[in-house]
């Protein structure tokens, strides 16, 4: 089924993976908005992500999918003028329809750090370069209230471990590591809380065909064995069809199209869909 929205783009109706119908959406969010003077970087969006699901975000640079992603860190206060105003709702105990942009930015901190984790594309803007690996886990426990040495720095192996994370160079500092190595240690940080939601910009940028490899089968099995919902946003739509149940495309800031993976990337509506994966054979 389509539907044409009132600026003239062609929608795929954002249907669910069989599994997950019935269920309520983990993360509801609605006319999320940022413009940087005349830039729009997202325009009114609107996005569910039910529990255990993977949603990716596609587009070419400037679409507004990292800017997003951002918004949805709560590190981008989105505009909340009239005619709509935004919300965004994670269905988490003790937020249960609270609307996490009323939330003063204490409150708003708390919720991050104890329900959400982020990877980022360049290692260094999630982690202290000068710090140990195992320093830059523990981090995170501490902004959590853990004050015991030793409880640090067996859960920051334990949260290592489980991002295959070799044990030995833990005490190393980021700069001696290669990428892929960079990035598990940003994602031992991202899942050492145990978050809800999990956000990933661009997690294999950069990386070598082979390390991209086992960090996206490191992903899978994280999912599969904690049940943790993702938001994937990449460029790369191989990327993209191995993780993602979901697709979103973004273009300009807007929304151009949703729907389940395999259907947005054999039989896409949009003619900017269209072009990106062809483009991308």
């Amino acid at each position: 089924m389509t539907a044409i929205s009132s600026n003239g783009h062609i929608h795929a109706v954002p249907l669910v993976a069989p599994q997950l119908i019935g269920e309520r959406p983990l993360l509801s969010a609605r006319a999320l908005t940022k413009h940087y003077g005349a830039l729009k970087a997202v325009n009114a969006v609107d996005v569910d992500v039910y529990p255990g699901e993977i949603l990716g975000i596609v587009g070419e640079s400037g679409s507004g999918k990292s800017t997003l992603l951002r918004m949805l860190n709560l590190q981008e206060a989105p505009e909340r003028g009239q005619p709509r105003a935004g919300s965004y709702v994670l269905n988490i105990p003790g937020y249960e329809g609270v609307n996490l942009l009323d939330l003063d930015r204490y409150a708003q901190r708390d919720v991050v750090i104890h329900h959400i984790g982020i990877v980022y594309q360049h290692p260094h803007l999630g982690l202290r370069m000068r710090n140990t690996s195992s320093g830059n886990v523990a981090e995170r426990l501490l902004m959590a209230g853990e004050r015991s040495y030793a409880s640090l720095r067996a859960a920051a192996g334990r949260s290592l471990a489980a991002s295959e994370f070799p044990l030995d160079r833990m005490d190393d500092i980021p700069t001696r590591l290669s990428g892929g190595m960079q990035q598990r240690v940003q994602l031992a940080k991202a899942i050492a809380l145990e978050p809800k939601l999990l956000l990933l910009d661009e997690p294999t940028s950069g990386l070598d065909v082979s390390v991209q490899a086992t960090v996206l089968d490191t992903l899978k099995r994280l999912q599969r064995e904690t049940h943790v919902t993702m938001i994937i946003v990449s460029h790369d739509l191989g990327v993209i069809r191995t993780l993602a149940d979901r697709v979103m495309v973004m273009r300009h800031g807007d929304v151009i199209e949703t729907g389940l993976t395999d259907q947005i990337l054999e039989d896409p509506l949009a003619a900017y869909t269209q072009q990106l994966v062809h483009a991308k054979l």
